[in-house]
């Protein structure tokens, strides 16, 4: 098991591709996006009726688009953009259903789920009409809509072609009610759990596995997670930029990944094999060993300005400890190795000053992190959430081959947060590659040095 699972940072040639030809979007947060699931959803009575032939009303909500939140937020990735429906659609199948506009927007349909390493790699998307709608798609797969705007509604009335999922809604369904849904449900090979910031989109015989956990349990669990990743990302909603992002965030259950990998992050979504259900759908499991969910989470969170290829796997961890925290339990850096007997502070400690000491290759992938856990050591909790919302406020802007444009980012925003220059920090005792440039516009900050020596820190 890889210690920080490997993650997809860009989006496949077909995934792009797609981007470029939909309007994306994304959802307010907080009780807004409650709410808004709470509509997409179907509740269980509209499930048994529409298996007896009856139609399916959905109501969409618009939201911002998913490429603009990205922006607005800095990020390297976009977020989930889907408003689930409760709906699947068998492969083949003509859909008939019938677009209210009532503001005048169009929602786009789309049917089936994302695989990044999988044969079929992305959803399918179909653009609507006012009126009725016909729509075969050759693959089937659950039923999503989006729908581009703030706050507009529209309405789609399904009238035949799909049947329902077995979903389970935070705050509406009852264990009872979902375990039943499971039992009688049984042609959607697909099962769905969703609460205000999480679609889980699960194979049935994933879901099946672990179908005697406490779903509410967990839902709330997994919402905990996402808001300590908001709360270390600053996103407190004190002005319109420092909103949560737009519309929950995704994980899929994906048919493969590749050898040595745990799961994986691009845009959109969280992808998590069936070999990492036990711990991303199990309540103790994702409480206690859930790394790889805050990790791969933290992908959909990280900031590009700060964000070198040195350090995308490196920065997504300020989230995992967060999570950690939050959830109590012991910090992944202060794990002993049983070769040396030291955990990752005092290992990365004993290089520092040692001959040809370079941050990228003399430390490992646990010792990497331990800088900027020292940070938050140094200069206060509220450290990482400062920093990312000076970096939303500024928004700089680069590109993935301006690498060193990045750690001189680092380095300077978090000399500016901290209000000390972190230059020896950076350069001489962590050996972090940062230019001539970088240690010029560091010294252009004019900071006193700081009352205390962060590389010396540890929890």
């Amino acid at each position: 098991m890889r210690i920080f699972p490997s993650s997809a940072v860009t989006a496949s040639a077909a995934a792009s591709s797609a981007v470029g030809r939909r309007s994306v979007l994304a959802a307010a947060a907080g009780a807004g996006a409650a709410m808004a699931l709470a509509a997409t959803a179907p509740t269980a009575e509209a499930a048994q009726h529409h298996g007896s032939g009856c139609p399916v009303k959905v109501s969409v909500t618009a939201r911002p688009a998913a490429e603009a939140e990205r922006l607005r937020l800095g990020q390297a990735l976009r977020g989930s953009e889907f408003q689930p429906t409760g709906l699947y659609a068998p492969a083949a199948t003509p859909l008939s259903f019938t677009v209210q506009p009532h503001a005048g927007l169009l929602p786009t349909l789309w049917i089936g789920t994302w695989d990044y390493y999988g044969e079929i790699t992305e959803p399918r998307s179909y653009p609507l009409t006012a009126g009725a709608n016909t729509v075969t798609d050759p693959y089937g797969g659950p039923v999503y809509l989006t729908l581009t705007g703030n706050g507009e509604r529209a309405g789609v009335v399904f009238r035949s072609g799909t049947v329902q999922m077995p979903v389970f809604t935070l705050g509406r369904s009852t264990e009872a009610e979902y375990q039943r849904l499971l039992d009688t449900l049984t042609a959607s090979p697909y099962v769905e759990l969703h609460a205000p910031h999480t679609i889980m989109t699960l194979t049935r015989e994933g879901a099946l596995l672990y179908r005697d956990e406490d779903h509410a349990a967990l839902l709330r669990l997994v919402e905990t997670i996402i808001d300590s990743h908001a709360r270390i990302s600053g996103l407190d909603g004190s002005r319109p930029v420092h909103r949560r992002k737009a519309g929950p965030y995704h994980f899929t259950e994906v048919s493969k990944v590749p050898t040595g990998v745990g799961a994986y992050a691009t845009h959109g979504y969280n992808g998590f094999p069936r070999a990492y259900l036990d711990r991303a759908t199990t309540v103790e499991g994702l409480r206690t060993r859930g790394w790889g969910l805050y990790h791969e989470l933290g992908h959909l969170h990280q900031q590009m300005a700060y964000k070198p290829g040195g350090l995308t796997e490196v920065t997504v961890n300020i989230y995992s400890l967060a999570a950690q925290r939050t959830l109590r339990q012991p910090s992944n850096l202060l794990t002993v190795d049983a070769t040396t007997g030291l955990n990752w502070f005092q290992s990365a400690q004993r290089k520092f000053g040692t001959a040809g000491l370079t941050y990228e290759k003399s430390f490992g992938a646990y010792e990497k992190l331990v800088p900027l856990r020292q940070l938050e050591l140094a200069f206060g909790d509220d450290f990482w959430p400062r920093l990312h919302k000076l970096v939303r406020e500024e928004n700089p802007q680069s590109d993935y081959t301006e690498n060193d444009k990045r750690y001189r980012a680092l380095a300077t925003y978090s000399s500016r947060v901290a209000g000390y220059d972190l230059t020896d920090f950076y350069v001489n005792t962590w050996a972090f590659p940062i230019d001539a440039t970088g240690r010029a516009e560091l010294t252009a900050l004019n900071l006193p040095q700081p009352p205390v020596d962060p590389s010396t820190l540890s929890d």
